[in-house]
């Protein structure tokens, strides 16, 4: 399912930079696995499990772990080992608020500049196209989808609010992910961007903030109907 991570001997020490160089390979390759929903909630593993099939020691493994913990995607029992967390559905909501609020007030400041920011150039080009040249792949629209909502908060300059906002993406990308396991869904982010940006480039910002808003509680609204089920067929799907 995964390729190995390249690793020192193990005959030899594993010097300190070599390892926390690995930690950081095992944290990424995992955090992705969650996202790619290869492991969704319930799935349980242990530390040489998971060193043996990524090819690694027990002492990167543990340091991936423990951070992927911290950051509420694992979680870890003493005599069954560690598995991934069940969605914490009400945490979601409060973070899609959060967005709601970063995203809008964005938009609000991009309507009041007289000039477009050089970011709305990309969306243009990805985003308002004939629907024949419009991407299908659920990995590229969800990556597709992710970089346009970023770009509306970055585009207005504030290093702070798209901090903070890459960080509510990166939390609830696990269910976001699955609107696009869907061609429906697809169709309609496609269009759906397609108004939102069409209203910020015409400076109509009651309007623009009116879709976006809109755009995201519909999201939300398919976040609430996830399941376990919903999970193990998306991570079925994906692996095709």
């Amino acid at each position: 399912m995964t390729s190995r991570i390249k690793h020192s001997a193990a005959a030899a020490p594993t010097p300190p930079a070599t390892r926390g160089k690995l930690a950081e390979q095992v944290y990424a390759q995992l955090k992705a696995e969650i996202h790619d929903f290869k492991l969704v909630p319930g799935d349980r593993f242990s530390e040489i499990e998971l060193g043996t099939r990524l090819g690694v020691s027990r002492t990167p493994v543990r340091e991936a772990l423990f951070r992927l913990r911290n950051e509420g995607f694992l979680d870890v029992e003493s005599k069954t080992g560690w598995f991934v967390r069940p969605i914490d559905f009400a945490r979601l909501e409060q973070l899609y608020d959060l967005r709601v609020i970063l995203e809008l007030a964005s938009v609000a400041k991009l309507c009041a500049r007289s000039e477009d920011a050089p970011q709305l150039d990309a969306l243009r080009a990805a985003w308002l196209m004939p629907a024949a040249e419009r991407l299908t792949d659920a990995h590229a629209v969800g990556a597709l989808d992710e970089a346009f909502h970023a770009s509306l908060v970055s585009a207005t300059g504030n290093a702070e609010v798209a901090r903070v906002h890459q960080d509510v993406t990166e939390r609830i990308r696990i269910v976001r992910r699955l609107d696009f396991t869907r061609a429906d869904r697809i169709e309609a982010t496609y269009l759906e961007h397609g108004k939102i940006l069409r209203a910020v480039l015409q400076r109509k910002a009651d309007q623009a903030q009116m879709l976006l808003r809109a755009h995201i509680e519909q999201s939300k609204a398919e976040v609430r109907k996830i399941t376990l089920h919903t999970l193990h067929e998306a991570r079925m799907q994906m692996a095709r």
